[in-house]
């Protein structure tokens, strides 16, 4: 099989052509990203011998249709602007895209995917992605689903945090800042909850929860969990959903007040030369603060708490994974995240282990006992534990 990935110089994008380059099955690796300058690190890692670069415009659409032709699939780990574009360029020429982001983008091209015959896969990385694989585990699991509880997040390792946010960078810093201000969708008690102004609301909906081996964790509403509740068509049947970034505590101590003087604010202030906004000076200043070293470690942690009915019995199941990064490639647990899950997504389509076409989604159309077992043989474990309420 022959896959393409764009932006592959990236962080993600190096990961998952070291992924893909370690793959017996994949004999073709097309990196295409607009500078090639990072080749040098993907080089010490991944079996070049499997690799073409390709400099590539993404604006230029006869380019890009140009490379994309050349894979069986096509793995976009570009930043959300250009989903619609690598979308419909795939859908032109006929070569199936998977990406890591959320996929209201591209739910009008279900028609358009399926008349060419291709998988438009979107949300397959790491959060979102590995934890809607396991929503879909959970929904065939229970009879009748009433919490769904995701708790997810990036952050480092206790002894790397020497600053006063206890936080490094292992995505992409105004990423992590813009979630700060994002609305968010719960649900509690049976009731939507809209939080729409995180300067006020945002305090009342945030908790304390363990997680084994990290201790406690803030958990801060994160997006809308009420749109994976009705893709699975049990909204009505819920009594608690939400999804939540988790955070060392004194994360919300630290960024509640600045959210409230306006330093989010993305609008540019009058009378600076040149134009700036809060948000903008505030990235830029603590971006360079907040990398991590060559020896310390990034973690993630994923944690979803399901409960429901199973043949009229109340039962729990919690699923968990943890990874850390692996120093020896120098590959963050982000990295491996996200990279090795849209790895193997995009080998899964390649090889007809995925055959439906149009808009896909991860609850519904990855396969999880042969994805986790891939997960596995890259030292990526997910424990689940089922339990009687």
């Amino acid at each position: 099989m022959k896959i393409v990935v764009l932006g592959g110089c990236g962080i993600q994008g190096r990961t998952a052509i070291y992924d893909l380059s370690r793959s017996t099955r994949v004999k073709h690796i097309i990196c295409a990203d607009i500078c090639l300058d990072n080749m040098k690190q993907i080089e010490v890692m991944a079996d070049m011998s499997k690799v073409t670069a390709v400099q590539l415009d993404i604006t230029d659409s006869k380019s890009l249709e140009n490379v994309i032709a050349q894979g069986d699939v096509v793995i976009d780990l570009l930043p959300c602007d250009y989903v619609e574009t690598i979308c419909m360029a795939g859908i032109k020429v006929g070569v199936s895209v998977v990406n890591t982001n959320y996929g209201h983008f591209i739910q009008s091209m279900d028609n358009q995917a399926k008349e060419a015959s291709i998988a438009l896969l979107p949300q397959c990385g790491f959060d979102p992605g590995i934890d809607l694989i396991l929503y879909g585990y959970a929904y065939k699991y229970f009879d009748q689903l009433h919490t769904i509880n995701s708790y997810c997040g990036g952050f480092p390792e206790a002894s790397a945090c020497d600053n006063p946010i206890n936080y490094k960078i292992g995505w992409t810093w105004a990423g992590v800042v813009d979630t700060i201000c994002k609305e968010a969708k719960l649900i509690k008690n049976g009731q939507i909850v809209n939080i729409i102004d995180q300067k006020s609301d945002l305090s009342d909906n945030i908790h304390k929860i363990k997680f084994p081996g990290l201790g406690t964790m803030e958990a801060i509403p994160n997006g809308d969990a009420v749109i994976f509740t009705d893709m699975l068509g049990i909204t009505a049947d819920i009594h608690e959903t939400g999804r939540y970034s988790l955070r060392w505590p004194g994360w919300n101590d630290f960024w509640q007040p600045l959210h409230y003087f306006g330093f989010l604010d993305e609008t540019p202030i009058p009378g600076l030369s040149p134009s700036i906004s809060p948000f903008q000076f505030l990235v830029n200043i603590m971006e360079p603060q907040l990398q991590y070293k060559d020896k310390e470690k990034d973690v993630i942690a994923l944690l979803n708490i399901f409960e429901g009915l199973v043949d009229g019995k109340q039962k729990q199941m919690t699923t968990r994974m943890y990874l850390e990064r692996d120093l020896k490639t120098g590959l963050t647990a982000m990295s491996l995240g996200v990279g090795c899950a849209v790895s193997i997504i995009a080998q899964m389509i390649a090889g007809n282990e995925i055959e439906e076409k149009g808009v896909l989604s991860p609850m519904f159309h990855v396969p999880y006992e042969p994805f986790t077992q891939e997960l596995a043989k890259r030292g990526i474990s997910i424990d689940v534990e089922v339990e009687t309420k």
